[in-house]
């Protein structure tokens, strides 16, 4: 393998609209994004048609169903991907991920840096849901993701966050009268 060619040539970029949905609930998973501008998000609807939005993918972020790891050909997908602005996506398909042990190390090492970045980012992110304080959890959305805040609904970052819209403006009212 040639670097980044292999990747490259498996791979297509494509531009997308706001609101195109890239993978739907129970699709064959077949693809991953690599969000060169723009930004994704990927989520779940729940039994009461409640959205939860599992995590934005801003530029040069890689985002997909974990079941496209597991190299199975018929997982399915349990999230959605949507673009939430209009987007270009470099569109990964599954082979490549079946054939990660053939990369270049010096691209093996830059997307294992970018996972484990991911990972931190999320073992964080259910640290804070299952212990922390609606403020508490505000706070590291806007530190984590400085840039998405100003790109996204509120209501977005509530269901992110695990809280209503209301309990948000709630968290964002105290935070202003307190001068933050």
């Amino acid at each position: 393998m040639n670097d980044r060619n292999n990747i490259d040539d498996s791979s297509t970029t494509k531009k997308v609209k706001k609101g195109t949905i890239l993978q739907h609930t129970g699709d064959k998973i077949v693809r991953a994004f690599f969000v060169k501008k723009g930004l994704l998000k990927s989520y779940f609807i729940d039994d009461e048609g409640k959205e939860h939005i599992f995590m934005f993918a801003p530029e040069e972020w890689l985002i997909t169903d974990v079941n496209l790891l597991s190299n199975k050909e018929d997982s399915t997908a349990i999230l959605c991907i949507q673009a939430l602005e209009d987007s270009e996506i470099q569109v990964i398909p599954q082979s490549v991920f079946a054939q990660i042990d053939q990369l270049p190390t010096s691209i093996l090492a830059e997307q294992i840096h970018k996972l484990i970045n991911r990972i931190c980012v999320l073992q964080k992110r259910i640290y804070l849901l299952m212990s922390s304080s609606a403020e508490d959890r505000y706070d590291d959305f806007i530190t984590t993701y400085p840039q998405i805040s100003q790109r996204v609904s509120l209501k977005m970052i509530a269901s992110y966050l695990g809280l209503t819209p209301e309990t948000l403006s709630v968290v964002r009212a105290k935070k202003k009268n307190k001068g933050i």
